[in-house]
Formats: structure tokens, sequence, C-alpha cells
């Protein structure tokens, strides 16, 4: 991809996506990836600023692939899937709104830490 490339037009919505879903504000992720708010602003409204230079530190302060960030998929992940019901659950996962997202991780979490104590009992 050449730097004169656009990115994505959802790249910013990916970013803005994964930023809600760990609870982060704008600041949050900026202070994070070591930018101005500003320039996070600008790469959720795919102003793109200085995002291309940012792209390998976005995505590991946010856990998700360049990839995924640039295209809205990540094949390792799908390759990685343990079997159906796991590729189907992060398919479904995907095609949620940020704000759903947000509602199954805090539901996960408190399964899997359910799970966690009843394995020790």
């Amino acid at each position: 991809m050449s730097p004169d490339e656009p990115l994505s037009a959802s790249s910013g919505a990916r970013i803005r996506a994964a930023r809600l879903e760990r609870g982060w504000t704008q600041d949050d992720l900026a202070a994070a990836v070591g930018v101005s708010r500003s320039a996070v602003a600008q790469w959720e409204t795919d102003r793109a600023g200085q995002i291309r230079g940012n792209l390998t530190r976005i995505s590991e302060v946010l856990e998700i692939s360049v990839e995924y960030l640039l295209y809205g998929e990540d094949r390792r992940a799908t390759s990685l899937a343990a079997g159906a019901d796991e590729l189907a659950l992060l398919r479904l996962y995907r095609q949620c709104a940020p704000e759903d997202r947000q509602i199954l991780l805090r539901t996960a979490r408190r399964l899997a830490r359910g799970t966690t104590t009843r394995r020790r009992a």
C-alpha cells in the first residue's frame, strides 16, 4: 500500500469501535499511542492525519491486527478459531454495533469468571 493510497473509509470506525470496547476515551487512546487527542479524532472520522506511521502502535495498543484495521477482516483470527462454534461467535461479534460488542464482552467475561469459580469448587 502506497503512502498516497487512502485507507478504507471504515478504518476510523474500526478504531473507534475497538477503543469503545475497552471503555477508553480518545484521550486514553492518544496517551497509549503517544499522539494528541485530535489525532485520534481525525483517525476515527477517516481524516487520516498521521495514521500510517502509527498503524502498528494502534494495533498493538488496541490488541487488533493491522489487517483488521485496514480491511475489516483478519484471516489469522479466523484460522485460529478452535471450531465452528468459535468461528460463528467471532463472525457474529464482528456484525454487532460497538455498544452491543461491549455487552457481549462483559457477559463473556462474567461467564468465564463463573466457569473458573465452578472449576475451583
